[in-house]
């Protein structure tokens, strides 16, 4: 385990590590919640374990208690630190910054801060978009990369009609209704377990209640709902720095994950149309949420991908 992060605050009270439900037997004793200064950003993170350093980025609407199943085993190969987005958990929430570029370079200075020059990656759902926009614009910094469980970075494959079948728009809906200014705060307000409660489910979840409720208590207030949807109204943006990153292939090693119950094979499409080398895997009766579904799917995947990471593979040096 890296010294440098000792040396770091501690984080406290709800959406840290002491104040989580339900954590792997001798979760605390491994990993503890720090705050990491980037800029005039204060990041959350949950750091612990030895070896190689491994990033992992959340999707919405959760945080680093994401990827809390995968942790201890991932741990004893590498260094862990699981990231809560800006604007997400016990990270800074500030009005801007949301887009992939931003929320790259945010990433960038943790592992600057933690003393990481090299790193893999592994990002779910809306983490996918940030952790591909970090291995395109610091190809020079990612060794490898793991995108989990949307069909391709938007802008970067052919967006869905707007129209679309009854299924489909059920999982699609949040997206143009997050990236309305305002009026979602308003509706949400009051009803976060209704509004959450619904994405949880609709995506083809089998989250335990107790999850459930831990995400939708951080959520439940002004600050940390307005936070949530900062990444999709910055979604303008985000499209056209993807349609630029899609001209730059990606060269580093790349694992698209896919929920069988939710985009399965579609997220490998997605990937290698940006991508060099790709290796696609489906998780077998997951939905959305694979790492909190079928967590032992999950690590098998992200051992069997990342063990010459593990072990010392040349890094191939990119041009930026």
């Amino acid at each position: 385990m890296t010294s440098t992060h000792l040396q770091l605050p501690l984080a406290e009270g709800p959406g840290s590590v002491s104040h989580a439900p339900g954590l792997p037997d001798g979760f605390t004793e491994t990993f503890t919640s720090r705050y990491i200064s980037v800029g005039d950003l204060r990041l959350h993170a949950v750091v612990g374990g030895d070896g190689p350093a491994l990033l992992l980025v959340h999707g919405w609407p959760e945080n680093w208690y994401a990827w809390r199943h995968a942790m201890p085993a991932l741990a004893q190969d590498y260094t862990v630190i699981a990231v809560d987005q800006r604007g997400i958990g016990l990270s800074d929430k500030p009005q801007g910054g949301y887009d992939p570029a931003s929320l790259a370079t945010d990433l960038i200075g943790l592992m600057d801060a933690l003393g990481h020059e090299r790193f893999a990656v592994a990002g779910h759902d809306t983490g996918f978009a940030i952790s591909y926009a970090l291995g395109a614009d610091y190809p020079d910094r990612v060794q490898r990369l793991v995108l989990a469980e949307i069909p391709g970075a938007p802008g970067t494959t052919p967006a869905p009609p707007l129209f679309t079948p009854a299924p489909l728009n059920d999982r699609l809906w949040h997206i143009p209704f997050n990236r309305a200014e305002t009026l979602p705060e308003l509706l949400v307000a009051g009803r976060e377990d209704v509004f959450f409660g619904y994405e949880f489910a609709i995506q083809g979840g089998n989250l335990p209640q107790e999850a459930i409720d831990y995400y939708v208590g951080l959520l439940s207030n002004p600050e940390s709902l307005r936070g949530s949807f900062g990444w999709y109204r910055a979604f303008d943006a985000m499209l056209a720095q993807n349609q630029e990153r899609a001209t730059r292939p990606l060269s580093m090693p790349v694992l698209a994950i896919g929920g069988e119950r939710s985009w399965g094979g579609h997220v490998g499409e997605g990937v290698q149309a940006v991508a060099e080398n790709v290796t696609s895997v489906v998780i077998s009766g997951a939905g959305h949420w694979v790492a909190e579904e079928a967590p032992g799917q999950v690590l098998a995947a992200l051992t069997e991908f990342l063990a010459p990471y593990r072990d010392g593979e040349t890094a191939v040096q990119h041009a930026a």
